[in-house]
């Protein structure tokens, strides 16, 4: 067995990057396809939670009550339920998991953002005639961009960190390094390269969003100024 202090078990080593590269990428790829699917399901899952919480108030509680509390159980338990159901050898028990993750987080700043829409520019819009929906498209949901973004991105980055607990079934990402440099005698190389390509995987997908919030949002760039 190999010992932290080790010499031969170096934290970096070129070696074990250019003998393990297929499986790097093969991890990195996976785990940046879980992120992006769940985080796709979770806002067409939770923008439209947010928007009847919008419109219709007494539902407001029960919506971000059930969210709260799938946000609140332990992510070893959740997969724990969710696998046996959906089959524990199939990416869909990490996927719903990351989902059911993601959606306090998307709903709770989506309503956020709807709520605090300026009353003049809501009277104005009814004024002019718009429906519920028109004013959905045309109003609402533009003015309420940042917060959605923020929610995304929150949802993005907590969703990277949480891939990787899905390595206790075998799709985990770059969690399935990380997990296999400790069952390999303490591989500091595989650990250190799987914890390193995770942070800066949510570091880039984080900076990734923020662009896009400033292409949607140019006026934003004036007033942080």
């Amino acid at each position: 067995m190999q010992y932290a202090d080790a010499p031969g078990n170096p934290w970096f080593s070129w070696q074990y990057l250019r003998d393990n590269s297929d499986t790097v990428v093969s991890a990195l790829v996976e785990h940046v396809s879980l992120t992006a699917q769940a985080v796709v399901l979770a806002a067409a899952v939770g923008l439209p939670l947010a928007v009847l919480a919008y419109w219709f108030r007494p539902l407001t509680g029960p919506i971000l009550a059930l969210s709260g509390v799938l946000y609140t159980i332990p992510s070893l338990a959740l997969l724990a339920f969710v696998a046996p159901l959906v089959g524990t050898t199939r990416p869909a028990s990490v996927l719903i998991a990351l989902v059911l993750y993601a959606l306090l987080l998307i709903v709770r700043n989506a309503l956020a953002g709807l709520n605090q829409l300026p009353t003049e520019v809501l009277d104005a819009a009814q004024g002019m005639g718009y429906g519920r929906f028109a004013r959905l498209f045309r109003v609402d949901l533009p003015l309420a961009v940042p917060a959605i973004l923020t929610g995304l991105r929150l949802a993005t980055v907590s969703t990277v960190a949480l891939v990787t607990v899905g390595s206790l079934i075998g799709y985990g990402g770059l969690g399935d390094l990380i997990l296999g440099g400790f069952r390999n005698n303490f591989y500091k190389a595989e650990i250190l390269t799987g914890t390193v390509l995770c942070v800066a995987l949510g570091l880039l997908l984080d900076l990734l969003l923020a662009g896009v919030g400033r292409l949607l949002m140019p006026w934003t760039r004036g007033a942080r100024r």
